[in-house]
């Protein structure tokens, strides 16, 4: 009876944990719709999510028994433990009820990712078991598969093709003939087209983000997925580096619905020697519906092969290139030319400069007297812009001048000077960054003044926010020294969400400000504010929604650092860089289970590995830390983390002791790893460590290592290829440094003299030796 109740119950298991009466489910109605065929879920991390909720709320409430045992059990065997993400499995292993499950499907997911996918099908005697096919309905409408980097050509194959394909004694045969060697064989290829394999479509799906699921062939995806889900609209593939321009091009006509794509890779912090490319066009092509296009740190991708994608796409409003270090900046104007429509335009660290600036301004007369409707700098909603160089103020100030729909503007490390922002036009906007710029108090009152929906301001780095008297000291009998006009037009706002600030910024700003932050979700307040003590238990109480916290050079105490988890139950990232006072453990000896990111940078020199051991208790679901300083931590501390902290995605440990003194094998316990940094812990590192890391982190994609740390002198770079089941690898950075003695003979903090940097784009792999740290 409970099946007819299904398409009213539990419409998405990603809010049941915000519904207070899902943990009151009857068991038999809960597995019911379990096992229902009709059963739609975004991603199998929501439904093992929504399980172990119901499951605590349970246990509760009834406490143990062997009945509540045998539903423990029945229900987590419904998860498809085969389809979830790596660092879920590695998170959720502690968790009451997954706990029993986790060993065996970690187990399971690092097979997959070693298993080629003719192999996998050769594997599959008794047909096509449940728990490697994706849930796919008549109703589902988005396809959540990131960070499953074991799915390949078959899984996918396996999920769209109808159960009665299954029931011919030929279908591995007809399967493996298909998969083996696509790309080489014209014919194999093509078969889709023909109708060869029964896929089924799903007309509801609208959305697929497939990021980091490194394993699959798109050339077989773009044939599949066209036509499997012909009303795709959105498609999200970050950190994929076999998506070439290309592809790209491919995705653009195939996919006719097409409106949104993310190809978001790491940005690489250096410009790379030569550029991949690429592409010879076809005589027609036909445009796309494309309005979104998100390149960001695409360093394979030059002039040429952005102007080809340019040319399908007419209708784009949505332009992020941030980090494409190839591109000129007369593609970049060509880019703009050609797409009529763009409003939003992300360029940072890009050679956006003159000639871009005069493609936005083209239909604009010196004079300003004649506007031409055609002209995109009117209509412009958003640009970012940081670290853009080579800009003139004249030209500068004829962009913003004429930008007075914008909404969100980010200026960022540029030369953005008092005169042109004071010319910016606008009354909507709600994002401004004009950090590390000259800008003053005065340009920045004149902009809020005339914002009043302002949710987000960054201006850490603006020393001219602060008033100085003629010698150079800071005033601090003006009443401008508070910075009093700015937070005090701020306060007649809307309500700030987002405020990074320094220089100027004290308790009295804070308090000041209090009308307009009792919606703020991020503070960031760095060198130049004085909060104090009184300040930050203030922070606490005006802003009981804050999820963020990042404080650099501030003074900071346990009384004050004890208000934040007792008061700030939506924290999920706190970080102290460079602060001074005196805290202890005991400032973190409070729970804190919403903490994600935890970074103490020289501000914990006391930590030992019990206090690292009380950290893992306090802040049990910690997926990114850094710790820099921490100079009595050892190598007992790598168990501890690995342990504590099995879901860890993000590690940065610098100068902590000698945690790498005897290697790095305990480490390996952190299986999600995708960036890495080991600095100065102790010269104990395997020269084979890099080679190690790509098999013992097969989600490892940024490495940084330093020559001190070396056991033998040095190490052994990976190899990088392009095949099914190669390592994830793409940034690996490692400094040199040395030693240097004062003149008393004493020895002081090592001088950093160069990096190494080796990258790989997913084609082609570059050396470069910098002078400098990265």
């Amino acid at each position: 009876m409970y099946h007819s109740l299904f398409p009213f119950i539990l419409p998405s298991w990603m809010l049941v944990k915000s519904d207070e009466y899902f943990g009151s489910v009857p068991y038999e109605l809960l597995i019911s719709c379990i096992k229902h065929p009709h059963l739609t879920v975004h991603s199998e991390m929501h439904l093992a999510d929504a399980l172990l909720f119901w499951l605590d709320a349970e246990r509760r409430m009834s406490g143990f028994s062997e009945s509540r045992q045998d539903n423990t059990i029945n229900l987590m065997e419904q998860v498809r433990f085969s389809l979830l993400p790596l660092w879920f499995i590695a998170e959720r292993s502690k968790s009451h009820g997954f706990s029993k499950f986790a060993d065996q499907s970690m187990e399971l997911v690092i097979k997959l990712i070693k298993i080629p996918s003719t192999y996998l099908v050769d594997s599959l005697t008794d047909g096509p078991p449940a728990d490697l096919r994706l849930r796919l309905t008549k109703y589902t409408e988005i396809l959540d598969l990131s960070g499953c980097r074991q799915l390949n050509e078959a899984c996918v194959l396996l999920a769209v093709l109808p159960n009665s394909y299954f029931s011919s004694l030929r279908w591995r045969k007809s399967l493996k003939s298909f998969l083996k060697n696509p790309e080489d064989d014209e014919r194999n290829r093509e078969h889709l087209s023909y109708g060869t394999l029964p896929i089924l479509s799903f007309e509801s799906l609208k959305e697929i983000d497939m990021s980091k699921c490194q394993r699959l062939n798109y050339k077989f995806v773009i044939k599949c997925f066209s036509k499997s889900f012909p009303s795709l609209r959105k498609l999200r593939a970050a950190y994929l580096l076999n998506i070439k321009v290309f592809t790209v091009l491919e995705l653009l006509q195939n996919f006719r619905q097409l409106t949104e794509v993310d190809l978001t890779v790491d940005i690489a912090p250096i410009i790379p020697v030569q550029a991949s490319l690429f592409y010879s066009g076809r005589g027609h092509c036909s445009l796309s519906n494309i309005t979104r296009l998100t390149l960001e740190g695409r360093s394979d991708i030059c002039d040429m092969g952005l102007q080809s994608i340019s040319r399908l796409c007419d209708s784009l409003c949505y332009l992020n290139i941030k980090g494409c270090a190839l591109l000129s900046d007369a593609c970049i104007a060509y880019v703009i030319q050609r797409c009529k429509y763009l409003c939003s335009l992300i360029v940072c660290y890009t050679s956006f400069s003159e000639n871009s600036i005069l493609a936005l301004c083209a239909s604009i007369s010196m004079t300003n007297e004649h506007m031409d409707s055609n002209s995109l700098a009117p209509k412009l909603q958003m640009l970012h812009m940081s670290k853009c160089e080579g800009i003139s103020e004249t030209s500068l100030f004829n962009l913003i001048s004429q930008t007075q729909k914008m909404k969100s503007l980010c200026l960022r490390d540029t030369k953005v000077s008092d005169s042109v922002l004071c010319e910016f036009p606008g009354s909507s906007l709600e994002a401004l960054d004009i950090s590390n710029t000259t800008i003053s108090r005065m340009a920045l009152v004149r902009v809020i003044s005339r914002n009043p929906n302002l949710k987000s301001l960054k201006a850490r780095g603006c020393k001219n926010l602060l008033q100085l008297q003629g010698d150079g000291r800071t005033d601090y009998s003006s009443p401008l020294f508070s910075a009093h006009e700015v937070f005090k037009s701020l306060s007649k706002g809307s309500g700030l969400e987002e405020l990074e600030i320094g220089w100027g910024f004290s308790y009295f700003s804070l308090e000041s400000l209090r009308p307009a932050v009792s919606f703020l979700r991020a503070i960031s307040v760095g060198l130049g504010a004085s909060l104090g003590e009184d300040a930050l238990k203030l922070l606490s109480s005006a802003c009981p929604l804050l999820e963020s916290i990042v404080l650099y050079f501030q003074e900071i105490s346990d009384s004050a650092l004890a208000s934040i988890p007792t008061s700030l139950k939506h924290l999920q990232e706190l970080a102290l860089s460079y602060c001074f006072g005196d805290i202890s453990i005991q400032s973190f000896k409070f729970s804190m289970p919403s903490l994600r990111k935890l970074r103490l940078e020289r501000v914990t020199r006391w930590m030992t590995s019990d206090d690292l051991f009380v950290l893992t208790q306090s802040c049990p679901n910690v997926t990114e830390l850094s710790l820099v300083g921490c100079l009595h931590l050892n190598s007992d501390c790598q168990p501890i983390i690995s342990g504590g902290w099995p879901g860890m995605i993000y590690l940065h440990l610098e100068e902590c002791g000698s945690i790498t003194d005897n290697g790095v094998t305990s480490l390996y316990g952190c299986i999600a790893l995708e960036d890495l940094l080991l600095r100065h812990n102790g010269s104990g590192i395997q020269k084979s460590f890099l080679l190690d890391a790509t098999l013992k982190f097969p989600m490892l994609r940024l490495v940084s290592l330093d020559m001190c740390d070396a056991k033998e002198g040095g190490f052994d770079a990976p190899e990088w290829q392009e095949e099914e089941g190669s390592h994830f690898l793409s940034i690996v950075k490692i400094s040199r440094c040395k030693s240097e003695r004062c003149a008393l003979g004493r020895v002081l903090a090592p001088v950093h003299r160069e990096t190494l940097v080796m990258l790989w784009n997913g084609e082609n792999y570059t050396k470069t030796l910098i002078k400098q740290r990265l």
